[in-house]
């Protein structure tokens, strides 16, 4: 009786919440995955719509006329850098930036596998509204793309 009241009186940290602490600090907030997914959108993605643009078709009206051939270029072209930052290096330069990394599931390094499911996962969640809404009606927040690809973004 005596270690029920020290737990409740919080003489005695409750081991299940030592755990949950430990989960939640770990796992980095929506906020610094939305100014690393902006960062990364700036220094990854604008040069690389501007280069095939400007360089491969030419003009903006040249690329408007084949746009699908021109967004298929800068989408596959994104999908191997992201894809190879988070496989070799788990972060790209915006999660850097916010000291995040990338990890599966059981706080292991990520395979090439689980980076192509999360990019494509990635690119279906902006696509559905509904989808980019996930995280704020779930307990742990964690993305669509967190769930498909069995992987987590967490703090360093």
């Amino acid at each position: 009786m005596a270690k029920w009241r020290d737990v409740k009186q919080n003489r005695i940290k409750n081991s299940s919440n030592k755990i949950q602490e430990e989960y939640k600090s770990s796992c980095a907030s929506l906020f610094s995955r939305f100014k690393a997914f902006i960062t990364d959108s700036f220094l990854i993605t604008t040069p690389i719509v501007y280069i095939v643009i400007y360089l491969v078709f030419g003009s903006g009206d040249a690329f408007s006329q084949n746009r699908l051939l021109g967004w298929s270029y800068i989408l596959s072209t994104v999908f191997l850098i992201i894809c190879f930052f988070w496989y070799v290096k788990t972060q790209t330069p915006g999660m850097k930036a916010y000291s995040l990394k990338i990890v599966s599931s059981k706080k292991q390094r990520i395979n090439i596998f689980q980076a192509m499911i999360r990019y494509i996962a990635t690119l279906i969640s902006i696509v559905t509204l509904f989808l980019l809404l996930l995280p704020f009606f779930n307990k742990d927040k964690k993305t669509f793309q967190d769930y498909i690809s069995k992987t987590i973004i967490i703090d360093e």
